[in-house]
């Protein structure tokens, strides 16, 4: 143990106790209108980046914001090797970015950009990208790696497989999370969105969840074929119109192995990813919220 890990891990737990919870996530369901939940937002942690005034969609992004605020700083108390366990997270926001500047690329309304600072892998050469083919040759120079194609759909599944796979190489305590969200990814896919996985990816699939897996003729066999530590997330899934149960089952994993991981004693990597975790699935469930609230507000609506 040293003095960062004390640091880091003490600072996570207090982190962990910045997000608004099932009840407060109500709250702002529960109102009438997005400005409502906007300027109720606004008087919590989220109002790091959240403002009165906000659209929804500005107001969702800005959740992201906080968010990519906390994990920054948490990296700033770890020791060197904590700190690259969240900049592999921090990733996520990477691949955020590079979709929204194909949709600038694309001529189509983008959202702003994440700043990344130091958290960054390759955004300050990616963010010059003129075109598709450019951005994917710049991956391809980067940790990133070649996505395998210069299509949109290509470039969006290649950098998202890639994730999965640092993830789990540098935290095997988040492995079963990366081969669900992984198997979640490749399922709809495959036979919600009846597309063949491009040769590239197929194969990182593979490595991730299986030959069998990525080669199963349909969800049920898929399920079936998965890695052991994937399969639970398709478990009694048998048509692509269920895959929604499978996120849902996913972030409900996710955000309770989080706690049992802040739970833990000791000073080490484990809190830390707790902390992530838990804090992730707080701010979808308060960008659920604003969506409700946007929609007239239903308090009792599950988030």
């Amino acid at each position: 143990m040293t003095a960062a890990w004390v640091a880091g891990s003490t600072r996570a737990r207090a982190l962990a106790r910045r997000r608004v919870g099932q009840a407060a996530a109500r709250r702002v369901a529960a109102c009438r209108s997005a400005d409502e939940a906007v300027a109720v937002l606004a008087d919590t942690p989220y109002g790091h980046d959240v403002r009165r005034g906000q659209s929804l969609a500005q107001a969702q992004w800005a959740v992201l914001a906080t968010l990519l605020w906390h994990l920054r700083v948490l990296a700033g108390w770890l020791p060197r090797e904590g700190g690259q366990a969240i900049r592999v997270l921090v990733r996520w926001f990477e691949i955020a970015n590079v979709d929204e500047l194909m949709c600038r690329l694309s001529g189509v309304p983008a959202d702003p950009e994440f700043v990344l600072g130091s958290a960054g892998t390759a955004w300050p050469r990616l963010r010059r990208s003129a075109s598709l083919a450019e951005l994917r040759t710049t991956l391809a120079a980067s940790a990133w790696g070649d996505p395998g194609g210069a299509g949109r759909r290509e470039i969006q599944l290649g950098m998202r497989v890639a994730w999965a796979g640092r993830v789990a190489d540098a935290m095997p305590t988040a492995g079963a999370w990366v081969l669900g969200a992984t198997a979640l990814l490749a399922a709809r896919e495959r036979y919600a969105e009846a597309r063949d996985l491009p040769a590239g990816i197929r194969e990182r699939c593979r490595a991730l969840l299986g030959a069998g897996a990525v080669e199963a003729a349909s969800l049920p066999e898929m399920a079936e074929r998965l890695a052991p530590p994937a399969r639970w997330v398709l478990r009694d899934i048998d048509h692509p119109r269920q895959l929604w149960e499978g996120e849902e089952r996913w972030w409900t994993r996710v955000e309770e192995d989080g706690r049992d991981l802040l739970a833990g004693s000791g000073f080490s990597m484990g809190p830390v990813l707790g902390a992530v975790a838990v804090l992730a699935a707080d701010a979808r469930r308060v960008r659920a919220a604003l969506e409700l609230a946007a929609r007239g507000g239903d308090g009792d609506a599950p988030v």
